[in-house]
Parts: structure tokens; C-alpha cells; sequence
């Protein structure tokens, strides 16, 4: 039970979940998913090793250039956000 609720104080976070939103349009670069959720590179860095950790992420490395990819249990975990977002954005 630790694990996950490690997890859900993780991803009902601001940034945490603007991460998963931002790379449902499929794999991206660090730097990438920084500037589009207006974070530094560091603690964009640090989100995703704990969205790693949870394995709701992988990095695949080619050279010097890492990329983020949302794995399986991520994406099950994505529609799940999408989902609550899209509900409370409708409460007026």
C-alpha cells in the first residue's frame, strides 16, 4: 500500500500531471516536456525518475539524447487522469 499511495500523492501534484498529459502526444525529449510545462529541467528531471520508479515512464537513451516514452501501466494511468481532469474542468 506504500507504493501507491506514493504514487497518488505523486500525481496529484500540478507539474506530475501536466507531465503525463504532455506526453500522451507520444515520446519526447526532457527538455521538451520542461518548456511545454513551464519547469525547469531539473525538477521536470526529478518527476520523471518518480514516474519512472512507478514505472509509468522509460527512458531510452541513443547516444547522448535520452527520451521519455509512457509505458503501458502509464498510459492505463493517463486515461484515468484524462478522465478525472476532464471532470473536474466541467464542474462550474
Amino acid at each position: 500500500m506504500k507504493k501507491e499511495s506514493s504514487l497518488l500523492k505523486l500525481l496529484f501534484k500540478l507539474k506530475p500531471l501536466r507531465v503525463m498529459l504532455s506526453l500522451n502526444d507520444g515520446p519526447k525529449y526532457p527538455s521538451a516536456i520542461s518548456k511545454e510545462i513551464d519547469c525547469t529541467y531539473s525538477h521536470t528531471m526529478k518527476i520523471l525518475e518518480e514516474l519512472k520508479k512507478h514505472e509509468l515512464v522509460e527512458f531510452t537513451k541513443s547516444g547522448r539524447i535520452k527520451v521519455v516514452t509512457i509505458t503501458k501501466k502509464g498510459e492505463e494511468v493517463f486515461r484515468v487522469l484524462r478522465s478525472l481532469s476532464e471532470k473536474i474542468n466541467n464542474l462550474k
